[in-house]
Protein backbone atom coordinates (compact mmCIF):
# COMPACT_ATOMS: atom_id res chain seq x y z
CA UNK A 1 0.00 0.00 0.00
CA UNK A 2 1.79 3.51 -0.78
CA UNK A 3 1.67 5.84 1.29
CA UNK A 4 -1.72 7.89 0.58
CA UNK A 5 -3.76 5.72 -1.59
CA UNK A 6 -6.12 4.33 1.53
CA UNK A 7 -6.76 7.79 2.98
CA UNK A 8 -9.88 7.07 5.15
CA UNK A 9 -12.63 9.40 4.11
CA UNK A 10 -16.27 7.87 4.76
CA UNK A 11 -15.05 4.56 8.27
CA UNK A 12 -18.10 2.96 8.48
CA UNK A 13 -19.32 0.49 11.60
CA UNK A 14 -18.06 3.11 14.37
CA UNK A 15 -20.00 4.66 17.32
CA UNK A 16 -18.87 6.64 20.04
CA UNK A 17 -19.58 4.97 23.30
CA UNK A 18 -22.66 6.64 24.99
CA UNK A 19 -20.78 7.39 28.23
CA UNK A 20 -18.24 9.08 26.26
CA UNK A 21 -20.99 10.77 24.26
CA UNK A 22 -22.46 11.90 27.68
CA UNK A 23 -19.36 13.78 29.06
CA UNK A 24 -18.65 15.71 25.43
CA UNK A 25 -22.05 16.63 25.71
CA UNK A 26 -21.95 17.81 29.42
CA UNK A 27 -18.93 19.27 28.35
CA UNK A 28 -20.50 21.60 25.65
CA UNK A 29 -23.34 22.56 28.53
CA UNK A 30 -20.69 24.50 30.87
CA UNK A 31 -20.02 26.68 28.38
CA UNK A 32 -23.50 27.33 27.71
CA UNK A 33 -24.12 27.97 31.37
CA UNK A 34 -21.32 30.31 31.14
CA UNK A 35 -22.61 31.96 28.23
CA UNK A 36 -25.83 32.45 29.61
CA UNK A 37 -23.78 34.69 32.16
CA UNK A 38 -22.18 36.19 29.75
CA UNK A 39 -24.68 37.42 27.35
CA UNK A 40 -26.30 39.09 30.20
CA UNK A 41 -23.21 41.24 31.39
CA UNK A 42 -22.92 42.05 27.25
CA UNK A 43 -26.10 43.79 27.20
CA UNK A 44 -25.40 45.46 30.28
CA UNK A 45 -22.02 46.34 28.84
CA UNK A 46 -23.53 47.55 25.09
CA UNK A 47 -26.30 49.82 27.37
CA UNK A 48 -23.60 51.34 29.02
CA UNK A 49 -22.44 53.32 26.36
CA UNK A 50 -25.50 53.84 25.51
CA UNK A 51 -25.69 56.18 28.08
CA UNK A 52 -27.98 53.79 30.58
CA UNK A 53 -26.88 53.55 33.67
CA UNK A 54 -26.80 49.52 34.34
CA UNK A 55 -25.54 49.02 37.85
CA UNK A 56 -29.60 50.43 38.65
CA UNK A 57 -30.65 47.17 36.44
CA UNK A 58 -28.14 44.47 38.01
CA UNK A 59 -28.22 45.62 41.40
CA UNK A 60 -26.01 41.82 41.85
CA UNK A 61 -22.64 44.26 40.34
CA UNK A 62 -20.85 45.77 42.64
CA UNK A 63 -19.21 47.97 40.10
CA UNK A 64 -18.85 48.00 36.61
CA UNK A 65 -15.34 46.32 35.48
CA UNK A 66 -16.82 43.24 37.84
CA UNK A 67 -19.71 42.48 34.97
CA UNK A 68 -16.76 43.75 32.34
CA UNK A 69 -14.80 40.67 33.73
CA UNK A 70 -17.96 38.35 33.56
CA UNK A 71 -18.81 39.14 30.36
CA UNK A 72 -14.52 38.45 28.61
CA UNK A 73 -13.85 35.64 30.94
CA UNK A 74 -17.18 33.64 30.18
CA UNK A 75 -17.77 34.32 26.47
CA UNK A 76 -14.07 34.35 25.49
CA UNK A 77 -12.92 32.07 27.86
CA UNK A 78 -14.85 28.95 29.39
CA UNK A 79 -17.37 28.92 26.36
CA UNK A 80 -14.91 29.05 24.07
CA UNK A 81 -12.95 26.25 25.41
CA UNK A 82 -15.70 24.10 27.07
CA UNK A 83 -16.61 23.62 23.24
CA UNK A 84 -12.94 22.87 22.21
CA UNK A 85 -12.62 20.33 24.51
CA UNK A 86 -15.90 18.67 23.43
CA UNK A 87 -15.91 19.36 19.56
CA UNK A 88 -11.99 18.87 18.40
CA UNK A 89 -11.56 15.16 20.35
CA UNK A 90 -15.03 14.47 18.78
CA UNK A 91 -13.67 14.96 15.58
CA UNK A 92 -10.41 13.00 15.86
CA UNK A 93 -12.61 9.83 17.10
CA UNK A 94 -14.98 9.93 14.39
CA UNK A 95 -12.40 10.83 11.68
CA UNK A 96 -10.10 7.88 12.76
CA UNK A 97 -12.89 5.96 14.03
CA UNK A 98 -11.02 5.28 17.27
CA UNK A 99 -12.75 5.56 21.27
CA UNK A 100 -11.43 8.49 23.23
CA UNK A 101 -9.49 7.57 26.64
CA UNK A 102 -12.06 8.04 29.36
CA UNK A 103 -9.92 8.48 31.82
CA UNK A 104 -8.99 11.40 30.32
CA UNK A 105 -11.99 12.64 29.06
CA UNK A 106 -13.49 12.62 32.82
CA UNK A 107 -9.82 14.06 33.69
CA UNK A 108 -10.74 17.09 31.61
CA UNK A 109 -14.26 17.46 32.25
CA UNK A 110 -13.65 17.75 35.70
CA UNK A 111 -10.94 20.29 35.38
CA UNK A 112 -13.03 22.06 33.64
CA UNK A 113 -15.84 21.56 36.01
CA UNK A 114 -13.14 22.87 38.81
CA UNK A 115 -11.46 25.65 37.02
CA UNK A 116 -15.19 26.99 36.78
CA UNK A 117 -16.09 27.06 40.53
CA UNK A 118 -13.26 28.61 41.72
CA UNK A 119 -13.29 31.27 38.99
CA UNK A 120 -16.89 32.19 39.59
CA UNK A 121 -16.13 32.36 43.41
CA UNK A 122 -13.63 34.69 42.89
CA UNK A 123 -15.67 37.47 40.27
CA UNK A 124 -19.24 37.12 41.63
CA UNK A 125 -17.46 38.30 45.44
CA UNK A 126 -15.93 41.09 43.37
CA UNK A 127 -11.84 39.54 44.37
CA UNK A 128 -11.17 39.35 40.87
CA UNK A 129 -12.33 42.36 38.77
CA UNK A 130 -9.38 42.63 36.54
CA UNK A 131 -11.03 41.68 33.04
CA UNK A 132 -10.10 38.83 30.97
CA UNK A 133 -7.11 40.18 30.09
CA UNK A 134 -5.60 40.03 33.92
CA UNK A 135 -3.03 43.07 33.87
CA UNK A 136 -0.84 42.96 36.48
CA UNK A 137 -0.39 45.65 38.85
CA UNK A 138 -3.66 44.66 39.12
CA UNK A 139 -4.52 42.13 41.74
CA UNK A 140 -7.36 39.32 41.89
CA UNK A 141 -7.90 36.38 44.63
CA UNK A 142 -5.76 33.48 44.01
CA UNK A 143 -8.53 31.30 43.24
CA UNK A 144 -8.95 33.17 39.87
CA UNK A 145 -6.09 32.85 38.58
CA UNK A 146 -6.02 29.43 39.72
CA UNK A 147 -9.42 28.56 38.06
CA UNK A 148 -7.98 29.92 34.52
CA UNK A 149 -4.87 27.78 35.13
CA UNK A 150 -7.43 24.63 35.20
CA UNK A 151 -9.29 25.36 32.68
CA UNK A 152 -5.70 25.71 30.84
CA UNK A 153 -4.75 22.32 31.52
CA UNK A 154 -8.29 21.03 30.63
CA UNK A 155 -7.44 21.37 27.32
CA UNK A 156 -4.00 20.14 27.46
CA UNK A 157 -5.55 16.45 28.46
CA UNK A 158 -8.09 17.05 25.92
CA UNK A 159 -5.17 17.27 23.60
CA UNK A 160 -3.46 14.21 25.38
CA UNK A 161 -6.39 12.21 24.77
CA UNK A 162 -6.33 13.34 21.05
CA UNK A 163 -2.72 12.58 20.71
CA UNK A 164 -3.28 8.79 22.06
CA UNK A 165 -6.19 8.46 19.74
CA UNK A 166 -3.79 9.63 16.60
CA UNK A 167 -1.15 7.24 17.93
CA UNK A 168 -3.23 4.58 18.16
CA UNK A 169 -4.77 4.77 15.10
CA UNK A 170 -1.31 5.65 13.09
CA UNK A 171 -0.06 2.26 14.62
CA UNK A 172 -2.83 0.57 13.12
CA UNK A 173 -2.46 2.34 9.73
CA UNK A 174 1.71 2.81 9.43
CA UNK A 175 1.38 3.85 5.47
CA UNK A 176 -1.55 5.90 5.35
CA UNK A 177 -2.27 9.35 5.20
CA UNK A 178 -4.33 11.02 8.15
CA UNK A 179 -7.73 12.10 7.29
CA UNK A 180 -7.95 15.63 7.08
CA UNK A 181 -10.76 16.09 9.70
CA UNK A 182 -8.10 14.23 12.56
CA UNK A 183 -5.25 16.55 11.00
CA UNK A 184 -6.50 19.81 11.26
CA UNK A 185 -8.31 19.05 14.76
CA UNK A 186 -5.04 17.83 15.59
CA UNK A 187 -3.25 21.13 14.06
CA UNK A 188 -5.37 23.28 15.85
CA UNK A 189 -4.72 22.17 19.54
CA UNK A 190 -1.26 21.54 18.69
CA UNK A 191 -1.26 25.30 18.29
CA UNK A 192 -2.71 26.05 21.55
CA UNK A 193 -0.73 24.20 23.66
CA UNK A 194 2.44 25.69 22.30
CA UNK A 195 0.74 29.52 22.78
CA UNK A 196 -0.67 28.74 25.75
CA UNK A 197 2.76 27.88 27.82
CA UNK A 198 3.84 31.77 28.44
CA UNK A 199 0.56 32.37 30.45
CA UNK A 200 1.10 28.91 32.05
CA UNK A 201 4.48 30.60 33.25
CA UNK A 202 3.04 33.88 34.14
CA UNK A 203 0.13 32.69 36.28
CA UNK A 204 2.78 30.08 37.63
CA UNK A 205 5.23 31.76 38.21
CA UNK A 206 4.16 35.44 38.78
CA UNK A 207 0.52 35.49 39.45
CA UNK A 208 -0.08 32.83 42.02
CA UNK A 209 2.51 33.25 44.16
CA UNK A 210 1.86 36.93 43.84
CA UNK A 211 -1.79 36.71 45.27
CA UNK A 212 -0.99 34.45 48.02
CA UNK A 213 2.09 36.81 49.31
CA UNK A 214 4.72 34.56 48.32
CA UNK A 215 6.19 36.99 46.49
CA UNK A 216 5.58 40.77 47.27
CA UNK A 217 5.70 42.51 43.47
CA UNK A 218 5.79 41.72 40.28
CA UNK A 219 6.49 43.02 36.70
CA UNK A 220 3.92 44.40 35.23
CA UNK A 221 5.68 44.68 31.51
CA UNK A 222 6.98 41.10 31.41
CA UNK A 223 3.71 39.81 32.57
CA UNK A 224 2.01 41.97 30.40
CA UNK A 225 4.05 40.56 27.36
CA UNK A 226 3.66 36.98 28.77
CA UNK A 227 -0.16 37.24 28.36
CA UNK A 228 -0.12 38.75 24.71
CA UNK A 229 2.68 35.88 24.06
CA UNK A 230 -0.40 33.90 24.24
CA UNK A 231 -3.33 36.69 23.85
CA UNK A 232 -3.01 37.00 19.93
CA UNK A 233 -2.76 32.91 19.26
CA UNK A 234 -5.23 32.75 21.84
CA UNK A 235 -7.64 34.22 18.55
CA UNK A 236 -6.90 31.39 16.77
CA UNK A 237 -7.58 28.89 19.31
CA UNK A 238 -11.19 30.44 18.99
CA UNK A 239 -11.15 30.62 15.90
CA UNK A 240 -9.91 27.26 14.44
CA UNK A 241 -12.07 25.04 15.68
CA UNK A 242 -14.44 27.02 13.65
CA UNK A 243 -12.29 26.77 10.81
CA UNK A 244 -12.27 23.26 11.17
CA UNK A 245 -16.73 23.24 10.74
CA UNK A 246 -16.14 26.03 7.98
CA UNK A 247 -13.72 23.16 6.01
CA UNK A 248 -14.05 19.82 6.67
CA UNK A 249 -18.00 19.81 7.45
CA UNK A 250 -20.25 23.27 6.13
CA UNK A 251 -19.20 22.15 2.12
CA UNK A 252 -21.12 18.75 3.33
CA UNK A 253 -24.14 20.83 4.29
CA UNK A 254 -24.01 23.27 1.45
CA UNK A 255 -23.99 19.96 -1.01
CA UNK A 256 -20.86 21.09 -2.07
CA UNK A 257 -17.03 19.61 -1.80
CA UNK A 258 -13.78 21.04 -0.28
CA UNK A 259 -11.61 22.17 -3.23
CA UNK A 260 -8.36 20.71 -2.04
CA UNK A 261 -7.36 18.17 0.76
CA UNK A 262 -3.57 19.47 0.42
CA UNK A 263 -4.60 23.43 0.44
CA UNK A 264 -6.34 22.61 3.53
CA UNK A 265 -3.44 20.85 5.29
CA UNK A 266 -1.36 23.85 4.27
CA UNK A 267 -3.34 26.82 5.61
CA UNK A 268 -3.66 24.79 9.20
CA UNK A 269 0.29 24.47 9.49
CA UNK A 270 0.53 27.59 7.97
CA UNK A 271 -1.73 28.88 11.44
CA UNK A 272 0.66 26.70 13.53
CA UNK A 273 3.54 28.31 12.21
CA UNK A 274 2.62 32.23 12.55
CA UNK A 275 -0.44 32.93 15.28
CA UNK A 276 2.19 32.90 17.55
CA UNK A 277 4.90 35.32 17.38
CA UNK A 278 2.70 38.20 16.48
CA UNK A 279 1.92 39.33 20.14
CA UNK A 280 4.55 42.21 19.91
CA UNK A 281 1.09 44.32 17.73
CA UNK A 282 -0.60 44.54 20.69
CA UNK A 283 1.64 46.41 22.41
CA UNK A 284 2.55 48.81 20.26
CA UNK A 285 2.15 51.38 22.44
CA UNK A 286 4.14 49.98 25.30
CA UNK A 287 7.49 51.32 26.15
CA UNK A 288 10.43 48.90 27.09
CA UNK A 289 9.85 46.79 24.17
CA UNK A 290 12.13 48.25 20.89
CA UNK A 291 11.11 49.63 17.41
CA UNK A 292 12.50 46.51 15.67
CA UNK A 293 10.77 44.15 17.71
CA UNK A 294 7.44 45.55 16.91
CA UNK A 295 8.09 45.79 13.12
CA UNK A 296 8.85 41.91 13.22
CA UNK A 297 6.05 40.77 15.05
CA UNK A 298 3.86 43.39 12.31
CA UNK A 299 5.37 41.45 9.42
CA UNK A 300 4.29 38.33 10.79
CA UNK A 301 0.87 39.45 12.03
CA UNK A 302 0.14 40.26 8.36
CA UNK A 303 1.53 37.14 7.16
CA UNK A 304 -1.45 34.92 9.11
CA UNK A 305 -3.67 37.06 7.15
CA UNK A 306 -2.59 34.60 4.35
CA UNK A 307 -3.75 31.29 5.62
CA UNK A 308 -7.48 33.40 6.54
CA UNK A 309 -7.39 34.59 2.77
CA UNK A 310 -7.18 30.95 1.80
CA UNK A 311 -9.74 30.03 3.90
CA UNK A 312 -12.05 32.58 2.10
CA UNK A 313 -11.51 30.86 -1.08
CA UNK A 314 -11.98 27.57 -0.12
CA UNK A 315 -14.70 28.08 1.87
CA UNK A 316 -16.73 30.64 -0.68
CA UNK A 317 -15.47 28.03 -3.51
CA UNK A 318 -17.03 25.11 -1.63
CA UNK A 319 -20.41 26.99 -0.76
CA UNK A 320 -20.75 27.86 -4.80
CA UNK A 321 -20.17 24.21 -5.40
CA UNK A 322 -23.25 23.32 -3.57
CA UNK A 323 -25.51 26.02 -5.03
CA UNK A 324 -24.73 25.51 -8.29
CA UNK A 325 -25.42 21.72 -7.40
CA UNK A 326 -28.73 23.05 -6.88
CA UNK A 327 -29.96 24.63 -9.56
CA UNK A 328 -27.84 28.04 -9.15
CA UNK A 329 -27.24 29.98 -12.67
CA UNK A 330 -25.26 33.48 -13.32
CA UNK A 331 -22.40 35.46 -11.07
CA UNK A 332 -24.18 35.46 -7.89
CA UNK A 333 -27.21 32.80 -8.21
CA UNK A 334 -26.16 30.66 -6.72
CA UNK A 335 -26.28 32.38 -3.77
CA UNK A 336 -29.89 31.98 -3.36
CA UNK A 337 -30.26 28.29 -4.46
CA UNK A 338 -27.80 27.72 -1.16
CA UNK A 339 -29.93 25.76 1.99
CA UNK A 340 -31.05 28.76 3.71
CA UNK A 341 -33.29 26.78 5.39
CA UNK A 342 -30.96 24.52 7.32
CA UNK A 343 -30.08 26.60 10.57
CA UNK A 344 -26.57 25.20 11.19
CA UNK A 345 -25.55 26.41 7.67
CA UNK A 346 -27.28 29.52 7.95
CA UNK A 347 -25.60 30.60 11.00
CA UNK A 348 -22.24 29.56 10.00
CA UNK A 349 -22.93 31.66 6.70
CA UNK A 350 -23.85 34.66 8.62
CA UNK A 351 -20.61 33.96 10.88
CA UNK A 352 -18.35 34.24 7.96
CA UNK A 353 -20.28 37.30 6.26
CA UNK A 354 -19.40 39.24 9.43
CA UNK A 355 -15.76 37.87 9.63
CA UNK A 356 -14.88 39.62 6.38
CA UNK A 357 -15.32 42.74 8.06
CA UNK A 358 -14.16 41.54 11.18
CA UNK A 359 -10.41 40.80 8.92
CA UNK A 360 -10.58 44.34 7.31
CA UNK A 361 -10.51 46.17 10.79
CA UNK A 362 -8.01 43.41 12.42
CA UNK A 363 -5.78 44.53 9.50
CA UNK A 364 -6.32 48.44 10.34
CA UNK A 365 -5.26 46.64 14.09
CA UNK A 366 -1.91 45.38 12.77
CA UNK A 367 -0.57 48.80 11.04
CA UNK A 368 1.49 50.75 13.63
CA UNK A 369 0.63 53.95 12.10
CA UNK A 370 -3.02 53.22 12.23
CA UNK A 371 -3.19 51.26 15.38
CA UNK A 372 -1.63 54.63 17.16
CA UNK A 373 -5.06 56.00 15.76
CA UNK A 374 -7.61 53.77 17.12
CA UNK A 375 -5.58 51.73 20.10
CA UNK A 376 -7.55 51.08 23.65
CA UNK A 377 -10.47 53.35 21.85
CA UNK A 378 -14.00 51.62 21.17
CA UNK A 379 -12.94 50.49 17.95
CA UNK A 380 -10.93 47.29 19.15
CA UNK A 381 -14.37 45.50 20.84
CA UNK A 382 -16.44 46.29 17.38
CA UNK A 383 -13.62 44.35 15.41
CA UNK A 384 -13.40 42.13 18.31
CA UNK A 385 -17.19 41.16 18.31
CA UNK A 386 -17.16 40.50 14.42
CA UNK A 387 -14.17 38.05 14.97
CA UNK A 388 -14.54 36.22 17.97
CA UNK A 389 -18.33 37.36 19.13
CA UNK A 390 -19.28 36.39 15.60
CA UNK A 391 -17.13 34.06 13.55
CA UNK A 392 -16.47 32.13 16.78
CA UNK A 393 -19.91 32.62 18.20
CA UNK A 394 -22.50 32.60 15.75
CA UNK A 395 -20.19 29.11 14.20
CA UNK A 396 -20.49 27.59 17.15
CA UNK A 397 -24.34 28.23 17.10
CA UNK A 398 -24.62 26.89 13.75
CA UNK A 399 -22.42 23.87 15.05
CA UNK A 400 -24.55 23.34 17.75
CA UNK A 401 -27.71 22.68 15.91
CA UNK A 402 -26.52 19.78 14.46
CA UNK A 403 -24.08 18.93 17.32
CA UNK A 404 -26.51 18.72 20.53
CA UNK A 405 -29.01 16.57 18.25
CA UNK A 406 -26.54 14.39 17.32
CA UNK A 407 -25.28 14.05 21.21
CA UNK A 408 -29.02 14.00 22.75
CA UNK A 409 -30.48 11.68 20.02
CA UNK A 410 -33.44 14.60 20.05
CA UNK A 411 -34.38 16.79 16.74
CA UNK A 412 -33.51 19.66 16.81
CA UNK A 413 -36.50 21.85 18.14
CA UNK A 414 -37.77 25.17 16.69
CA UNK A 415 -35.54 25.44 13.19
CA UNK A 416 -37.53 28.62 12.62
CA UNK A 417 -36.61 30.09 15.88
CA UNK A 418 -33.06 28.25 15.71
CA UNK A 419 -32.95 30.55 11.58
CA UNK A 420 -34.16 34.03 13.78
CA UNK A 421 -31.68 33.42 16.21
CA UNK A 422 -28.90 34.40 14.00
CA UNK A 423 -30.61 36.16 11.57
CA UNK A 424 -31.08 38.87 15.01
CA UNK A 425 -27.68 38.32 16.07
CA UNK A 426 -25.82 38.81 12.90
CA UNK A 427 -27.63 42.49 12.25
CA UNK A 428 -27.07 43.53 15.81
CA UNK A 429 -23.71 42.28 16.08
CA UNK A 430 -23.57 44.67 12.21
CA UNK A 431 -25.19 47.53 14.04
CA UNK A 432 -23.12 47.15 17.16
CA UNK A 433 -19.81 47.38 15.35
CA UNK A 434 -20.57 50.05 13.47
CA UNK A 435 -21.86 51.88 17.05
CA UNK A 436 -17.92 51.24 18.51
CA UNK A 437 -16.28 51.62 15.43
CA UNK A 438 -17.64 55.20 14.39
CA UNK A 439 -17.11 56.10 18.17
CA UNK A 440 -13.47 54.90 18.61
CA UNK A 441 -12.52 56.93 15.54
CA UNK A 442 -14.34 59.75 17.53
CA UNK A 443 -11.73 59.08 20.58
CA UNK A 444 -14.48 57.16 22.72
CA UNK A 445 -12.10 54.46 25.10
CA UNK A 446 -13.22 51.43 25.40
CA UNK A 447 -13.03 49.30 28.90
CA UNK A 448 -15.03 52.71 30.31
CA UNK A 449 -18.10 52.87 32.46
CA UNK A 450 -19.45 55.37 29.92
CA UNK A 451 -22.77 55.91 31.28
CA UNK A 452 -21.16 57.55 34.27
CA UNK A 453 -17.29 59.11 32.85
CA UNK A 454 -17.18 62.64 33.23
CA UNK A 455 -15.78 63.21 29.78
CA UNK A 456 -18.57 61.79 27.75
CA UNK A 457 -18.44 64.13 24.78
CA UNK A 458 -21.81 64.69 22.33
CA UNK A 459 -20.23 63.48 19.11
CA UNK A 460 -20.38 59.78 20.76
CA UNK A 461 -24.20 59.77 20.93
CA UNK A 462 -24.66 57.94 17.78
CA UNK A 463 -22.36 55.56 17.88
CA UNK A 464 -23.26 54.70 21.63
CA UNK A 465 -26.73 54.63 20.77
CA UNK A 466 -26.15 52.27 17.49
CA UNK A 467 -24.14 50.27 20.68
CA UNK A 468 -26.89 50.07 22.64
CA UNK A 469 -29.63 48.70 20.28
CA UNK A 470 -26.91 46.21 18.57
CA UNK A 471 -26.36 44.85 21.61
CA UNK A 472 -30.36 44.36 22.65
CA UNK A 473 -30.41 42.46 19.43
CA UNK A 474 -27.27 40.47 19.67
CA UNK A 475 -28.75 39.48 23.39
CA UNK A 476 -32.06 38.51 21.85
CA UNK A 477 -30.41 36.43 19.20
CA UNK A 478 -29.03 34.56 22.07
CA UNK A 479 -31.97 33.94 24.36
CA UNK A 480 -33.17 32.82 21.15
CA UNK A 481 -30.35 30.45 20.97
CA UNK A 482 -30.52 29.02 24.61
CA UNK A 483 -34.60 28.58 23.87
CA UNK A 484 -33.72 26.31 21.03
CA UNK A 485 -31.12 23.89 22.87
CA UNK A 486 -33.27 23.64 25.91
CA UNK A 487 -36.42 22.87 24.24
CA UNK A 488 -34.35 20.12 22.06
CA UNK A 489 -32.68 18.65 25.11
CA UNK A 490 -35.90 18.43 26.95
CA UNK A 491 -38.68 17.76 24.72
CA UNK A 492 -36.61 17.60 20.81
CA UNK A 493 -38.22 13.91 19.34
CA UNK A 494 -36.45 11.52 20.16
CA UNK A 495 -35.03 9.05 17.50
CA UNK A 496 -34.97 11.76 15.07
CA UNK A 497 -31.47 13.00 15.05
CA UNK A 498 -28.12 12.61 12.77
CA UNK A 499 -26.77 9.73 13.26
CA UNK A 500 -23.23 10.93 12.23
CA UNK A 501 -21.24 14.21 11.60
CA UNK A 502 -21.71 15.88 8.44
CA UNK A 503 -17.95 15.62 6.91
CA UNK A 504 -17.14 16.41 3.44
CA UNK A 505 -15.39 14.91 0.27
CA UNK A 506 -12.56 17.25 -1.11
CA UNK A 507 -12.70 17.66 -4.85
CA UNK A 508 -8.64 17.40 -5.09
CA UNK A 509 -8.13 14.57 -2.46
CA UNK A 510 -4.75 13.95 -0.68
CA UNK A 511 -1.71 13.52 -2.67
CA UNK A 512 -0.22 10.38 -2.30
CA UNK A 513 3.49 10.95 -4.51
CA UNK A 514 6.12 13.84 -3.60
CA UNK A 515 6.32 16.35 -0.93
CA UNK A 516 2.83 16.61 -0.09
CA UNK A 517 3.08 13.67 2.46
CA UNK A 518 5.05 15.26 4.41
CA UNK A 519 2.63 18.01 5.56
CA UNK A 520 0.76 15.27 7.93
CA UNK A 521 4.34 15.30 10.33
CA UNK A 522 2.58 17.82 13.00
CA UNK A 523 5.23 17.25 15.31
CA UNK A 524 7.89 18.33 12.48
CA UNK A 525 5.76 21.44 11.68
CA UNK A 526 5.54 21.90 15.65
CA UNK A 527 9.32 22.21 16.19
CA UNK A 528 9.71 24.72 13.13
CA UNK A 529 6.83 27.01 15.17
CA UNK A 530 9.21 26.78 18.08
CA UNK A 531 12.23 28.37 16.31
CA UNK A 532 9.74 30.94 15.00
CA UNK A 533 8.91 31.76 18.50
CA UNK A 534 12.21 32.06 19.42
CA UNK A 535 13.37 34.25 16.91
CA UNK A 536 10.39 36.48 17.58
CA UNK A 537 10.44 36.83 21.02
CA UNK A 538 14.02 35.78 22.79
CA UNK A 539 16.00 39.10 22.03
CA UNK A 540 13.05 40.52 24.17
CA UNK A 541 13.39 38.21 26.58
CA UNK A 542 17.64 37.84 27.10
CA UNK A 543 17.13 41.56 27.75
CA UNK A 544 14.56 41.82 30.03
CA UNK A 545 14.64 38.71 32.37
CA UNK A 546 15.88 38.88 35.35
CA UNK A 547 12.11 40.24 36.22
CA UNK A 548 12.11 43.63 37.73
CA UNK A 549 9.62 42.69 40.61
CA UNK A 550 8.97 46.21 41.16
CA UNK A 551 5.05 46.87 41.52
CA UNK A 552 2.59 45.53 44.71
CA UNK A 553 -0.75 44.48 44.17
CA UNK A 554 -3.46 46.92 43.65
CA UNK A 555 -7.17 45.95 43.62
CA UNK A 556 -9.55 49.24 42.64
CA UNK A 557 -13.03 48.07 41.90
Amino acid sequence: MSAGTATVFDPTGFELPDGQRRVLRWTLYIGYFALVAGVFHGLAQALSYAQIDILKYFPFLESYYQGLTVHGVTNALILTFSFSNAFLPLMISRALSQKLVSSLLWTSFILMVLGNVLVFYAVTTNQASVLYTAYAPLQAHWSFYVGLVLIVVSTWVALLNMIIVYRRWRGAHPDVRVPLLAFISLASYAMWFLASLPIAVSFLGFLIPWSLGLIDKVDPLLNRTLFWFTGHAIVYAWLLPAYVSWYALVPRQAGGKLMSDTLTRFVFILFLLLSIPTGFHHQYTDPGISTGMKAVHAVLTFGVFFPSLATAFSVVAALEMGGRARGGRGLLGWIRRLPWGDASLTAQILAMVTFVFGGITGLINASYTLNLVIHNTSWIPGHFHMTVGSAVGLTLVGVAYWLIPYLTGRQLWGRGLALASSWVYTIGVLIFARGMSSAGLEGMPRRTYMAQAPYYQSQWDLGGMLTGIGGTLMFLGIIFFFIVIVATILVGKKGAAPKDIPWSESLHGPVSEGWAPRLDRIGVWSLVAVVLILIAYSPWFVSNLPPRLISPGFSIW
